[in-house]
């Protein structure tokens, strides 16, 4: 389970600067996921072997100082509610200016980890005059310079420090599924028709629902925890905090379930903004379900179906092994199938394979269908085993992983998918040195 830090400040203190200097960092190695659409305000980054998230809560606001006033306020208490450890960013050119004063007013009530992080400091008179920043009545400050990367690595040490240990989850927990999507797609709704209570207020008001809710379920033999998130909105209209609210919950609630059941306005088809939250779910390599809703409401020919998954699937390359069920809410079609499903997937997700049964599996198709060689050098894969993690990843021991290049990594994906049942589980395949 990540960790979340939250950076908080006015604008203008350089907080995406810091914070771009944070991702880039991760996102260059780890992250070389083909189609991995990058959001903006939200990264995984990691330092000193500790992985965490990182939120900008800056950016999201537009308009002159005075409604940005009013709107820090949520944007503090947001930080203070979602994250673990809270940066304050400060910029040593401006001094201590009013909104910082009522910044460090509501971060000295928290009792979580609040850093002062003085910017801009890139010399020697700077240094001193960041002596200024005490009086804001949070102790000890670090001065860093976010574009140098002057000062950042002492920072990161302490909120590393302070973050909580990982919790590993008990055996007793129950599966965490979480229903995603954009605002009216009918989250709510799926929901509401599964428990058969309307706990949820529905209506046509796009974001509705202000906070990801837990509902425990437990019928036909199945048991396990719904979490219902307010939609994900595009960028653009992140005008209220209100959407804010909604991204960082929902990124909240994929980071801590097993299977999200993605639900698709049908009428609106699979957009950028739901390919985005399914890149967010494959990135955190969860479980992932697609339900296309209100599937009454599309005009059928006899290949409606057939034409309109191959066209999410072209969306989704190269991870296409992934369930999609067409439901209808309303008309409450096939959506004990979309559960069903979900289960099924959770399932996939906890398969262990024996490293004997692994291994007489793969050598022979290695043999037959060795990686091509590079540069005259022939790549050896002695041995395979399934990584103890919590969800699916192989290694292949050689001698010389370096030389194993992306279409072969498919290619084993591809056999392991055709061997053993892992659909809608994102699969990572490493190559080790013997």
């Amino acid at each position: 389970m990540s960790s979340i830090v939250a950076i908080v400040g006015r604008p203008n203190v350089g907080k995406s600067t810091f914070f771009n200097r944070l991702i880039q960092r991760r996102e260059a190695i780890v992250d070389a996921v083909s189609g991995v659409t990058r959001d903006r305000h939200y990264g995984k980054t990691d330092w000193n072997g500790r992985e965490f998230s990182v939120i900008d809560t800056g950016g999201y606001v537009l308009g002159s100082d005075d409604i940005f006033e009013a709107e820090i306020d949520k944007q503090v208490e947001l930080a203070i509610d979602e994250a673990d450890a809270i940066i304050f960013m400060v910029d040593v050119e401006a001094g201590v200016t009013g909104m910082d004063e009522d910044v460090a007013k509501l971060l000295r009530r928290v009792d979580k980890p609040v850093f002062l992080a003085v910017n801009k400091v890139d010399n020697g008179k700077r240094e001193e005059n960041a002596v200024e920043f005490y009086s804001l009545g949070l102790g000890d400050y670090f001065t860093i310079a976010s574009t140098s990367g002057s000062g950042t690595g002492d920072l990161l040490d302490a909120v590393v420090a302070a973050l909580p240990e990982k919790e590993y989850k008990e055996e007793a927990e129950l599966p965490r599924f979480a229903v995603v999507g954009r605002p009216n797609a009918g989250k709510s709704s799926f929901i509401n028709s599964l428990i058969g209570e309307d706990r949820y207020i529905v209506t046509d008001i796009a974001g509705t629902t202000r906070d990801s809710i837990d509902t425990k379920y437990n019928r036909f033999g199945f048991e396990f925890n719904l979490v219902d998130t307010a939609g994900i909105r595009r960028k653009t209209k992140v005008k209220e905090d209100l959407e804010f609210y909604s991204v960082m919950r929902s990124v909240r609630a994929i980071e801590h379930c097993d299977v999200c059941l993605l639900v698709v306005d049908a009428t609106r088809g699979f957009d950028g903004q739901v390919q985005n939250i399914f890149w967010l779910a494959e990135r955190n390599r969860k479980g992932i379900v697609v339900l296309i809703n209100k599937w009454d409401l599309v005009e059928k020919e006899n290949k409606t179906m057939k034409e309109y998954e191959k066209h999410i699937k072209e969306q989704l390359a190269p991870f296409t092994d992934v369930p999609i069920v067409f439901i209808s809410v309303l008309t409450k079609q096939r959506v004990f199938k979309a559960i069903e499903t979900a289960v099924q997937v959770y399932e996939n997700r906890s398969r262990r394979v024996k490293t004997s049964e692994l291994n007489d599996l793969f050598l022979p198709i290695i043999q037959n269908y060795p990686p091509p060689a590079y540069k005259g050098k022939y790549v050896k894969i002695k041995y395979c085993m399934q990584l103890p993690t919590p969800h699916p990843q192989f290694a292949f021991f050689c001698n010389l992983p370096q030389y194993v290049k992306d279409p072969y990594k498919r290619f084993l994906e591809n056999k392991l998918r055709e061997e053993f049942d892992f659909k809608g589980v994102p699969i990572s395949v490493y190559f080790r040195k013997k």
